[in-house]
């Protein structure tokens, strides 16, 4: 069944903007306004371990238990109380280029 039309006019497609009139047409919204260096100093970064950790669909208890990573450390990590060192940081980098290899390397029983 076809919904009835309170008008017969047909509506045109929106015409396309020119990249200065999107520009334009966002710094006039008052609640879209670019970031200030004080907000960037406030906000807080999505920690790097989680989002690794997503990536791999593994829960923290799973992701802690496959890497050999304290789950409390893990949690703290992603909750932005504490932050991997250089070399943990280099030892996730490996984890997101190639979290299979790192899992047989760690866990030769497990593959």
């Amino acid at each position: 069944m076809s919904k009835p039309t309170t008008s017969s006019r047909t509506v045109s497609p929106p015409r396309p903007m020119t990249p200065k009139a999107v520009e334009r047409a966002a710094r006039a919204d008052r609640d879209a306004q670019p970031l200030t260096d004080t907000d960037l100093r406030r906000m807080r970064r999505t920690p790097q371990a989680k989002i690794i950790r997503r990536a791999l669909e593994l829960t923290q208890e799973e992701f802690a238990a496959r890497y050999h990573i304290p789950l409390g450390t893990l949690r703290d990590w992603e909750q932005g109380r504490a932050e991997p060192d250089q070399p943990t940081r280099a030892y996730l980098i490996l984890i997101a280029r190639d979290p299979e290899r790192v899992n047989r390397t760690l866990n030769p029983k497990a593959s």
